[in-house]
């Protein structure tokens, strides 16, 4: 399964985009990297890196970020890794990709499609 990390600047933020995402997709493989390990407001490379070896099963890694720093706090984590080949940051809402990324990883679908679905996220019109 494709796993997910939502990477914010805000514990809360990432915390609570993971909950809603698993009241629809229970079984996804979903992190939180969100805050500073003292709790306060910006991004660890730490925890980053944490999240993508707490989730990663062979199938790939997307990350989904907030903010412009999170992108290089995500590049650092990913740099530390043995094997990058299928980690991605993806530019997408947090929100809604989490959702919808995680819906799309437990059913199943390849990392291209996760990706891909992630794309469409940027079009998603609410009404």
């Amino acid at each position: 399964m494709v796993g997910i990390v939502v990477v914010s600047h805000s514990q809360k933020i990432a915390e609570g985009a993971v909950e809603l995402a698993k009241q629809m997709a229970p079984e996804a493989r979903i992190a939180a990297a969100g805050g500073m390990e003292d709790g306060g407001i910006g991004t660890d490379v730490s925890k980053i890196f944490a999240g993508i070896e707490a989730v990663q099963e062979g199938d790939g890694v997307v990350i989904l970020v907030d903010l412009g720093s999170a992108v290089m706090s995500s590049e650092m984590a990913i740099e530390m890794l043995e094997d990058d080949s299928n980690v991605k940051i993806i530019d997408a809402p947090i929100v809604e990709g989490t959702i919808f990324s995680s819906v799309e990883a437990s059913i199943g679908s390849s990392f291209d499609e996760v990706v891909e679905v992630l794309t469409g996220c940027k079009t998603y019109k609410k009404f």
